[in-house]
């Protein structure tokens, strides 16, 4: 039993370091950037190449456990995972730091999905739904205490030590592994695996990941890696689902579409991936570089939505125990996550931490009944050989979600800045009355602290300019809260098509299974 409860802790742990991982860098952002002297669109990367890499290796986890050893597969990627947390940490520029984030999603693809494997073996049938509990509050721990521990890391420390702090967790995790972690009693069937598939899928994602990413930057088809990139991409992802559909043994079975419910559930989940990345992305920059909080204030505004939405997890997981329809608590996330994106985007420049904390409630609240009953759906209509395969899809879908979310997101962002800065620097003239006397007082102010009359002039300029800038930032991520919530609603109406199938006991156990 001692044995036992310490391998779940020990892989629980590991869970749990990947997911601080992946939200700890979004308050320690704004830091990167002005450190390593990279654009917030650059530092982007940090987070975007780790979900890249986690949408690569989440698919043939399955190929690799069975072609390593699971044992041997999972020390592996903590080895990997804490060496690149080193390799993060001591990173002198944005692209190298880019590289080892990239690497390290490769590394940290394997702790959850091996990790919930692992403590559901722990459990005799009967006792699955304690298991998946255990799973589902770990998994939530880690958004919660994330930015918390990420803004008390960089207002005491440094950046950097966001990824050293993986180092103990790593070090242990792997020794109590060695000890403790043995082989599955049934050993999945080794099969050969699809390497065309996953080089077709990487080439593809990568580079529409890169012309989403840099397109803006880089005025779009005007720069020819672009259109390479682009031509790259539709190439290779047409190949790849060809591909798969024409072959025995696919790294990812696309046949298992055909399903109308998984292919409504698919789209939800990469709607829900867009949203979840995306609103926890932008939220810590309007933070931070608009609203002027600290790294760790940032990180105490999201704590409240994180701990409500443990308890929002356990709520859902009863309500479908009891038998309410899956449809019904989805309906419910989106309901809340719109309202979430509503209520930001009415926030000003005056807003309270008090506010985005109000606001940031219904976004993890809505999250946590999205989780379960999403997967739910998905695997609903499907025969139990294809369970599975039904789930690693629409698990693949919300990290591709979020990886696209937060390019796109960027992008919108950069467009909307210059419509808005039109719109704002046209009605700034010399013959506006208001203006003058605001550039007057500011000329007043600075000529008050003994600066020359030109000098002052000249500040007052600069002064107004900033406050363009800020104005048009505000007004730009506003639009996005606003888009966010309009992708919500115009998917929503998709769970009227869902048809749901009467449960049996395998689809049960692994629907729990798969968060």
């Amino acid at each position: 039993m001692f044995r036992r409860n310490l391998l779940i802790i020990t892989v629980l742990l590991a869970a749990v370091m990947e997911l601080i991982d992946a939200t700890i860098v979004n308050v320690a952002l704004s830091h990167m950037s002005g450190n390593l002297g990279a654009t917030i669109e650059d530092t982007s990367w940090v987070v975007t190449s780790y979900s890249i890499a986690n949408v690569i290796i989440i698919p043939i986890t399955s190929f690799l456990t069975a072609k390593l050893g699971r044992r041997n597969y999972y020390i592996g990627s903590i080895v990997i995972f804490t060496i690149c947390s080193v390799m993060c940490g001591l990173s002198n520029d944005i692209w190298t730091l880019v590289f080892f984030r990239f690497i390290q999603g490769l590394g940290g693809g394997a702790l959850l999905s091996v990790s919930q494997a692992v403590i559901f073996e722990q459990f005799p049938k009967e006792k699955q739904a304690v298991a998946g509990a255990i799973f589902g509050i770990g998994v939530f721990t880690g958004p919660t205490i994330g930015p918390t521990l990420g803004g008390y890391i960089v207002d005491h420390f440094s950046w950097p030590w966001i990824f050293f702090v993986n180092i103990p967790v790593g070090i242990i995790a792997i020794i109590s592994c060695i000890i403790l972690l043995t082989e599955p009693l049934q050993k999945p069937i080794v099969k050969k695996i699809d390497w065309t598939g996953i080089v077709l899928l990487a080439i593809g994602i990568g580079t529409l990941q890169t012309v989403l990413e840099r397109g803006e930057t880089e005025d779009w088809f005007a720069t020819g890696y672009i259109v390479w990139f682009t031509i790259i991409s539709i190439i290779s992802l047409s190949m790849f689902i060809y591909w798969e559909l024409n072959i025995e043994n696919p790294v990812v079975d696309l046949s298992v579409l055909k399903s109308k419910t998984l292919s409504i559930a698919a789209i939800l989940t990469f709607i829900t991936g867009v949203g979840l990345y995306s609103s926890i992305f932008i939220t810590p920059i309007i933070a931070q570089r608009l609203l002027g909080f600290t790294p760790l204030q940032t990180g105490e505004i999201m704590l409240p939505g994180a701990v409500l939405a443990v308890l929002a997890l356990i709520l859902s997981g009863r309500l479908m125990q009891k038998g309410l329809s899956p449809v019904f608590i989805v309906a419910a996330g989106y309901i809340l996550f719109i309202y979430f994106n509503w209520h930001m985007a009415h926030m000003s420049l005056d807003a309270s931490a008090e506010y985005i904390a109000f606001s940031l409630i219904f976004r993890s609240v809505g999250m946590a009944f999205l989780a379960v009953p999403l997967t739910t759906l998905a695997v609903s209509s499907l025969e139990p050989k294809d369970i599975p395969q039904g789930a690693a899809l629409n698990n693949m879908m919300r990290q591709l979600g979020g990886s696209f979310g937060i390019s796109v997101i960027n992008t919108y962002y950069v467009r909307r800045t210059w419509a808005h800065r039109n719109d704002l620097v046209s009605n700034l003239t010399y013959t506006d009355q208001s203006v003058m006397e605001r550039i007057n007082n500011f000329v007043k102010y600075f000529v008050a602290k003994g600066f020359a009359y030109n000098d002052a002039y000249s500040k007052a300029i600069a002064l107004l300019e900033a406050q363009v800038v800020k104005q048009t930032s505000m007004l730009s991520y506003l639009d996005a809260f606003y888009a966010l919530g309009a992708c919500f609603a115009l998917t929503m109406p998709l769970l009227l098509f869902v048809r749901m199938k009467k449960k049996s006991p395998n689809a049960q156990k692994v629907v729990i299974s798969d968060h």
